[in-house]
C-alpha cells in the first residue's frame, strides 16, 4: 500500500509538472504573437513609397498594389501610411499594401466611398495597435490638449498624389461600432451627430470631412473615431 501511495505522488508531480509546463508554452507562445504582430506592423519602411507630388513619376515602380487610392499623414504622429481600398471592408484587414496576408493589415477606406475624397464624409480604418503604430495612435485625440497641439496633416490623393489637400482635426470621441451615422456615413447626419457627440458648437459646413476609426480593445464594439476637415491648399 506505502508503494501504491508513494506511485502515486510521483505521478501527481509529474501531472503537476505537465499543467505549468503547458501553461509556460501558453505564455510564451503569447509573447511570441505579440512580438510578431508588432515587427510585421507596417513601420517607418514604408515611407520609401510615399508619393512625391512634385515628381509624379517617383513611385512608378512602388510594389505597393494598384488598390492604393491615397497617403495620409497627420504631422508629428506615427500617423503616416498608404490608404487602399478594397472591393469590399474585410479584404485589408488582413492584407497589407502589397498584397500580402498580414495580421495588421492596412490603413483602408471604406469600400463604399469615393476614391477621390470628393464625398461630404469619407471614412478610414485601421488596426489598434500597441506603442501607437497603424491607428493605434488615435488614442491620444482623446486627450484635447493633444487634439489641440496635433490638428494639421495631409491627404495625397491618388497613387502618385495627383490632388493633395490639407486635413484639420478637429474632434475625437468614442462611439459604437454599431452607430449608424458613422459607419454607414450618412452624409446628411453626419455634422449634427458630430455636434451632439462632441463639445463644438459649430462644424465648418463648407469642408468635406474624414473620419479615422479604430476599435478600442479586443472584443469591443466601441470604436475611437477622430474627424478632421479636408481643405483645399
Amino acid at each position: 500500500m506505502l508503494k501504491f501511495w508513494k506511485k502515486l505522488n510521483e505521478l501527481y508531480g509529474w501531472l503537476i509538472i505537465a499543467v505549468f509546463g503547458f501553461i509556460m508554452l501558453i505564455g510564451i507562445w503569447q509573447i511570441y504573437d505579440n512580438y510578431y504582430i508588432y515587427y510585421n506592423a507596417l513601420d517607418k519602411s514604408i515611407l520609401r513609397y510615399k508619393p512625391d507630388p512634385k515628381d509624379p513619376d517617383a513611385q512608378k515602380d512602388s510594389p505597393i498594389t494598384d488598390e492604393m487610392v491615397g497617403w495620409i499623414t497627420i504631422d508629428n504622429t506615427n500617423i503616416d501610411y498608404p490608404v487602399m481600398q478594397g472591393s469590399d471592408n474585410s479584404h485589408f484587414l488582413n492584407t497589407d499594401p502589397f498584397g500580402d496576408y498580414s495580421l495588421t493589415g492596412s490603413i483602408f477606406l471604406d469600400s463604399r466611398s469615393s476614391p477621390d475624397f470628393t464625398d461630404k464624409f469619407s471614412l478610414i480604418y485601421g488596426h489598434h495597435m500597441d506603442y501607437g503604430k497603424m491607428f493605434g495612435a488615435l488614442d491620444d485625440f482623446l486627450s484635447e490638449t493633444y487634439l489641440q497641439e496635433h490638428r494639421t496633416g495631409t491627404l495625397m490623393v491618388g497613387r502618385n498624389a495627383e490632388k493633395v489637400y490639407d486635413i484639420e482635426v478637429f474632434s475625437a470621441f468614442k462611439v459604437s461600432g454599431r452607430e449608424k451615422t458613422v459607419f454607414d456615413m450618412e452624409q446628411d447626419s453626419i455634422t449634427g451627430f458630430i455636434l451632439d457627440k462632441s463639445d463644438l458648437t459649430e462644424i465648418d459646413g463648407g469642408s468635406r470631412i474624414l473620419g479615422l476609426s479604430t476599435c478600442t480593445d479586443a472584443g469591443s464594439i466601441s470604436r475611437i473615431v477622430v474627424f478632421c476637415y479636408i481643405r483645399e491648399q
